[in-house]
């Protein structure tokens, strides 16, 4: 068995290099995760653009891996109800597990927590943290969970988009049966909020894209959309207004606002939502102030919730749907990389690569 580990290390904005790593020691507490693949996000490519986690040291990243356990301590194993050979999806959080904060079921906000798969540093031991990698390290306190092995790996990989569509749309969302639902976004969790708002019995689902993203607003309508609003190019429609038309005045129920770094969907959200409706924040901006108009808050009675990436509850119920194979969800994986492509599949993901359309793209590091 090698010594060596190969891992994509980013180094800075654009600049993503493949490096070797000594094969971590593992004891009782701890162990190895052999990485099938590693879903890319959206966090990701503005990551890797330098736009969201401003400087930081170099780190491999990779916040969705999923692989097989390929070594596991006693305890480790009694702890987490695996052996050597189950195959696991990992959480990019990695809590102290012993705070009221994680002991209270929210043990995202552990003030506590050092580490975190895919975002630390290699200057910190065993330095593979991230899922971008032949084998990564599992820390004592890592969050994971079994994934049926029979499922195939591109489909496997999307555990953790689909639990940000369940969680965002059914959890935070609270998507109940006859409600219309917007969808503001149509990546990978926009397309997996529809699925999930459709598994819950949504009665009309709405979602917009950028012209460019037709092949994305295709895939959503077979998987429940009922209505797609391009919001750019030549047949811009304003969304508020055709949200109005379709709804009959009635407004969405529940609107998720999903879109990376952009500032005029968020007053859209606000107002293409009935009083008393339910408003889901989840895309990043950049760490800029948006303008908000509080009044319309108020005056629509509004419940406005940020959405803080995925919780246990969330992968587990997502991973419940993917191993239902209810929805034919691989039609959304579009793109597989090897580990030395990874900067390629960044920018793919990106839409940086002319000619290519990606939906879900994911890299496999050991084919």
């Amino acid at each position: 068995m090698s010594e060596m580990v190969r891992a994509a290390v980013q180094t800075g904005p654009r600049q993503i290099e493949l490096r070797e790593f000594p094969r971590p020691k593992t004891g009782a507490d701890d162990g190895l995760l052999r990485v099938e693949a590693n879903g890319i996000c959206g966090s990701d490519v503005e990551t890797y653009r330098g736009h969201l986690g401003g400087s930081r040291p170099a780190f491999i990243p990779g916040h969705e891996p999923l692989g097989l356990i390929e070594e596991i301590g006693e305890r480790a194993a009694q702890r987490w109800g695996v052996q050597p050979g189950d195959r696991v999806a990992l959480e990019v959080i990695v809590p102290c597990r012993a705070c009221p904060d994680c002991l209270t079921g929210r043990y995202q906000f552990c003030p506590h927590r050092k580490y975190g798969h895919g975002v630390t540093g290699i200057g910190t031991e065993p330095a593979l943290w991230g899922g971008l990698a032949d084998v990564m390290y599992l820390s004592p306190t890592s969050v994971l969970h079994k994934v049926d092995k029979r499922l195939p790996v591109e489909l496997a990989a999307m555990y953790n988009s689909l639990g940000a569509g369940v969680r965002w749309a059914c959890h935070l969302g609270e998507v109940r049966i006859g409600d219309t639902v917007l969808v503001l976004g149509a990546g990978q969790r926009g397309i997996a909020a529809v699925v999930a708002a459709r598994s819950a019995g949504a009665g009309t689902i709405i979602i917009t894209g950028l012209a460019a993203d037709a092949h994305k607003l295709a895939v959503a309508r077979e998987f429940g959309a009922d209505h797609t609003i391009v919001v750019d190019g030549d047949a811009a429609e304003d969304t508020v207004e055709r949200v109005t038309e379709i709804t009959g005045g009635r407004m969405a129920d529940v609107t998720l606002e999903l879109t990376p770094m952009a500032a005029g969907p968020v007053a859209d959200a606000l107002a293409a939502t009935r009083r008393g409706g339910r408003v889901v924040l989840a895309g990043l901006k950049g760490n800029r102030e948006i303008p908000l108009r509080t009044d319309v808050i108020i005056n629509r009675a509004l419940t406005v919730r940020g959405a803080f990436g995925v919780d246990a509850k969330g992968m587990e119920d997502a991973i419940a749907l993917l191993e239902s194979r209810r929805f034919p969800l691989e039609k959304m994986h579009t793109h597989t990389f090897r580990l030395d492509d990874t900067a390629l599949a960044i920018q793919t993901l990106g839409g940086e690569i002319p000619g290519e359309s990606a939906i879900h793209v994911s890299v496999h590091p050991n084919t």
